[in-house]
């Protein structure tokens, strides 16, 4: 039953949530293995599998996030953006993507699920000017960091940070970091159930 174990998940990172908030998550597993079928929004198949390597891959960062005011670039079908959102209610996030079928799907979960701190755009990073800059600029699984911070330099307010997620981290990809930026922060996550190596790097500008 992917509730127990979404309980249990939840407990095992220490994040509480409410019956609404775990109610919401298990429905996004739900849109999003249905989706798939037609749309092929993610190569994770299987429902116990999404509530792994998408919702709490995405949750563990929750504790981490400092600000109100989000980006989640290259955000796919909606992650890390959709679960933090669920879990942050106070926050607003804004969902990036170049892809037509990503943006609708995240549309349609935020009407189904009542979900009203997200707004989902279309466009590509480079080309996206927002009114107004973020606290926080995520990107999950997107580019290498060197791309990440060459593409969204322009995103960040003046103490913005930039939170890249990875999975094993890379020397190389680490010495190419640009020039004018600083790894403020490296943290090791544990995501329950993943017998991978996850971090988060907190990046700000000089």
């Amino acid at each position: 039953m992917l509730s127990a174990q979404l309980e249990a998940y939840l407990a095992a990172i220490n994040l509480p949530a409410t019956t609404e908030q775990k109610k919401q998550l298990i429905d996004f597993v739900g849109m999003l293995n249905k989706w798939n079928k037609a749309y092929n929004l993610t190569s994770v198949r299987d429902p116990e599998s999404m509530l792994i390597r998408h919702i709490m891959d995405s949750l563990v960062v929750s504790e981490h996030l400092q600000g109100e005011r989000f980006i989640d670039v290259g955000t796919g079908p909606g992650l890390p953006g959709i679960p933090l959102a669920i879990m942050n209610p106070d926050k607003t996030f804004v969902l990036l993507d170049s892809l037509g079928k990503r943006i609708r799907f995240q549309k349609q979960v935020a009407f189904e699920l009542g979900i009203n701190n997200i707004s989902s755009v279309e466009s590509r990073v480079e080309a996206y000017q927002p009114e107004q800059k973020f606290d926080g600029v995520l990107s999950r699984a997107f580019a290498s960091i060197q791309d990440m911070l060459t593409w969204c330099h322009h995103l960040p307010a003046e103490n913005g940070l930039y939170y890249a997620l990875k999975g094993q981290l890379n020397d190389e990809e680490m010495r190419q970091i640009p020039a004018g930026f600083i790894v403020k922060d490296i943290i090791e996550l544990k995501v329950p159930k993943l017998d991978e190596q996850r971090h988060l790097l907190k990046i700000i500008k000089e």
